[in-house]
């Protein structure tokens, strides 16, 4: 299986919907060189929980903007490929067929899926509605992040191709993780899944050990608490 994608990159800015972002993305219409950080020239404002090695790359279906238009028609021209500030856009790939651990050879690099995106307050701000990342987070729809196997160049030409296919699909762990009660199974197996980040490992030792779910409250409404 192999999938042409569409390639964006973006500095941080200053914006008035939600403070500092690197959410605003050019397309990359030539060959552009990917190291273990990401995509030379692209940047991500909050280090704390964007970036890193872990989450070099940001991925998100082309098709769940349709679903989008409809939901929000009012805000129809703003859902178009890169509007949440993802790195890569393709038809074809999505929670339900894309797995943890995936690991995908594009141009000369290889990738590995590590983990969902987490809708963060962000979003809320850059669609102007309160709610957003929440009901982005209950849709399953939140794209996915990769780790850098082996560096090298890639463009829009070089279609991403499936190696290894991991144990758990990205739809399941989005549900483990944001939709069920806890489960101590559900957990160990998500756990167990090959090429899980570190971040999210954490957690999920934690839940083990807590036997509870964190709250979901700061990641996704801090902004509106920080304006009150």
């Amino acid at each position: 299986m192999s999938y042409l994608p569409l390639v964006f990159i973006g500095p941080t800015i200053t914006t008035d919907y939600c403070g500092e972002t690197a959410m605003e993305k050019r397309a990359v219409v030539d060959s552009i060189e990917l190291t273990n950080l990401g995509l030379v020239g692209d940047e991500q404002a909050d280090k704390r929980v964007h970036g890193g090695p872990d989450r070099a790359l940001c991925h998100y279906p082309r098709e769940h903007y349709e679903l989008w238009q409809m939901q929000y028609p009012e805000l129809k021209s703003l859902f178009r490929a890169s509007a949440f500030g993802e790195n890569i856009s393709t038809i074809g790939m999505t929670e339900e067929n894309v797995h943890i651990g995936d690991v995908y050879q594009w141009g000369t690099a290889i990738i590995q899926v590590t983990q969902p995106r987490s809708p963060c307050f962000k979003l809320s701000g850059l669609t102007q509605q309160d709610d957003f990342a929440l009901v982005m987070q209950g849709s399953g729809k939140i794209g996915w992040l990769y780790r850098v196997i082996k560096v090298g160049v890639v463009s829009v030409k070089d279609p991403l191709v499936l190696l290894n296919r991991g144990s758990i699909s990205v739809a399941e762990t989005v549900a483990i993780a944001f939709h069920q009660d806890y489960n101590e199974a559900n957990t160990q197996r998500l756990l167990s899944a090959a090429g899980l980040s570190a971040s999210w490992t954490a957690t999920m030792i934690k839940r083990l050990q807590t036997k509870q779910i964190e709250s979901f409250e700061r990641r996704l409404f801090s902004l509106k608490t920080r304006s009150n």
